[in-house]
C-alpha cells in the first residue's frame, strides 16, 4: 500500500516559464507537506534533469517560448523506458486538454489555479504512479524468483535452459564446442540430518560460491534442485580446459568447510556432456550429463565421466 509519507515523499518537478506560477505551485506543495520539490523555467532542461531525478511527479506548463508543453512531453516519451509519462499538465486553453492525455499526459490543471483540484488532481496521480512503480517491483521480484533458486541465489532449471541454448546457438554458429557439467553433492544428506537443515542450506551456499568462483564469467551455474547442480560452458578451446575446469570444481567442492567450529566434508560426483559430441539440443545434453553422473556415482566419489552417444562412458583425465 502507498502511505501518505510516500506520497509526501515523492519526487517533484515543476516546469513553468512563468516565474510566479512556479512559485504558487511550490508554496502550495509545501502547506500540503510536499518535501521534495525542484522546478525550472527553462523547456530545453527538462528531459536532462528527468534522467537524473526520475520524477515520480512532473508539472508541465503547456505553452512556453522556444519549446512548449507537447513537444516535451515528446522528448520525455523517448527516454521513459516504460512508456508512462508521470506528467500532469498546466493550461489555460480547454481546447489543448485532450490533446495533451492524447500526447501521453495523465491529468491537466487548469488555469487559473482552483487549489483544492489541484492538490486532489497531484495527489491522485501521486498515489497511482507509487502504485505502478510498487507493481513494477514486485513484477521484478516475482520474475527473478521464476528464473533463480531462493536458497543459492543462482539460476534455476528455467534459465539454465535458457542460457544452455544461447551456448549452443553461439558455439553452432562459430562451429566450436560447448559442455554441460551435472554435479551431485555426495554426503549433504548426512550432514543436514545431524546438526539441521539450516547447516545443510549454509554448506549449499558455500557450494554455490565456489562453484562459481572456479568458472568463468561467461560460464552458467544453476541449481537444479537438491544437492544437484548444473553448469553451462559457454565455449570450450581444448579437451585440456574441460579437463583443467572439471579438476578444479572437484578439488574445490570437496575442500573442507568450517561451520559452526567444525570442519564438514562434501564429495561431488561429476557427468560431463559434450556439444556437438553428445547432442545438438539442451535437453539432450541435460539427459547425457545426468547419465554420466550417474556412472560416476556408482563408481565411487570425488568422481568424473564424460558421456557418448554410443552410450559408452569415459573417466576423465587431467
Amino acid at each position: 500500500m502507498i502511505s501518505t509519507a510516500d506520497i509526501l515523499n515523492a519526487n517533484i518537478l515543476i516546469v513553468d516559464d512563468q516565474q510566479a506560477n512556479v512559485l504558487l505551485l511550490q508554496q502550495m506543495l509545501q502547506e500540503e507537506g510536499y518535501t521534495n520539490i525542484s522546478s525550472t523555467t527553462d523547456p530545453f532542461a527538462v528531459c536532462a534533469m528527468h534522467r537524473k531525478g526520475q520524477y515520480d511527479l512532473i508539472l508541465l506548463d503547456l505553452q512556453m517560448p522556444g519549446k512548449d508543453g507537447f513537444q516535451v512531453m515528446e522528448e520525455l516519451g523517448k527516454i521513459e523506458a516504460q512508456g508512462y509519462l508521470p506528467v500532469l499538465v498546466i493550461t489555460a486553453q480547454p481546447n489543448h486538454k485532450l490533446r495533451a492525455l492524447a500526447a501521453g499526459a495523465r491529468d491537466f490543471i487548469s488555469k487559473p489555479f482552483d487549489m483544492l483540484e489541484a492538490k486532489t488532481r497531484i495527489r491522485n496521480m501521486l498515489e497511482v504512479r507509487l502504485l505502478y512503480r510498487q507493481l513494477e517491483h514486485y513484477n521484478q521480484v516475482l520474475e527473478s524468483m521464476a528464473l533463480h533458486d531462493t536458497l543459492t541465489g543462482l539460476p534455476n532449471r528455467r534459465l539454465l535452459l535458457d542460457r544452455l541454448s544461447l551456448s549452443i546457438a553461439h558455439a553452432r554458429r562459430n562451429k566450436s564446442s560447448a559442455a554441460l557439467l551435472y554435479l551431485n553433492l555426495n554426503g549433504l544428506d548426512q550432514i543436514s540430518e545431524t546438526p539441521g537443515h539450516d547447516t545443510g542450506d549454509t554448506l549449499l551456499g558455500m557450494v554455490a560460491a565456489r562453484l562459481q568462483a572456479a568458472v568463468r564469467q561467461e560460464d552458467t551455474v544453476a541449481r537444479i534442485n537438491g544437492d544437484e547442480f548444473m553448469i553451462s560452458l559457454w565455449e570450450l578451446s581444448h579437451a585440456n580446459g574441460l579437463n583443467e575446469l572439471v579438476s578444479r570444481i572437484l578439488h574445490s567442492v570437496s575442500q573442507p568447510y568450517r561451520i559452526n567450529g567444525s570442519d564438514a566434508l562434501l564429495t561431488p560426483s561429476v557427468g560431463v556432456s559434450l556439444y556437438p559430441a553428445h547432442g545438438e539440443e539442451a535437453e539432450t545434453l541435460m539427459q547425457c550429463a545426468k547419465n554420466a553422473l550417474h556412472e560416476a556415482m556408482r563408481n565411487g566419489k570425488n568422481d568424473s565421466r564424460i558421456a557418448s552417444r554410443s552410450g559408452l562412458l569415459a573417466t576423465m583425465t587431467g
